[in-house]
């Protein structure tokens, strides 16, 4: 992603995107929409992951648990096309490949929360109102 640890100097994974946390986020905080950052740093991925649910003592689970249930969860992943392609130059939703878009898409359904703007790169001016 880009981003290096700040004692370490190592760096940082980039995790799949949490569906599950990410709705309890927005309902606890009340977001009316959400901004979906570094959507560039996934192109070299052949299908990206997505956590859409955790598995707790072998049943799944599509709520964000708490507790010590949090720390038994083990999170499900699915796989979405990827887009293998530079995307920092897109400034507009049909700028961006159909699976990137497709991927943008699945995350605001499954979330229930609109995302209005996707950056594509690092600078200032690397986004797209969506």
């Amino acid at each position: 992603g880009g981003e290096f640890g700040a004692a370490t100097g190592r760096p940082r994974r980039v995790g799949p995107f949490d569906i599950v946390a990410t709705k309890y986020g927005t309902m606890v905080q009340g977001a009316t929409y959400l901004t979906l950052t570094k959507l560039d740093v996934l192109s070299y991925m052949e299908k990206i992951p997505v956590c859409v649910a955790y598995e707790i003592d072998g049943e799944r689970v599509e709520y964000f648990p708490m507790g010590y249930k949090l720390e038994q969860a083990k999170p499900i992943i699915e796989y979405l096309p990827g887009f293998k392609c530079d995307i920092s130059k897109a400034r507009k939703k049909d700028d961006l490949p159909k699976e990137a878009i497709s991927y943008i898409d699945y995350i605001q359904e499954k979330i229930a929360v609109p995302i209005r703007y996707v950056s594509v790169g690092a600078k200032r001016d690397e986004y797209i109102k969506y």
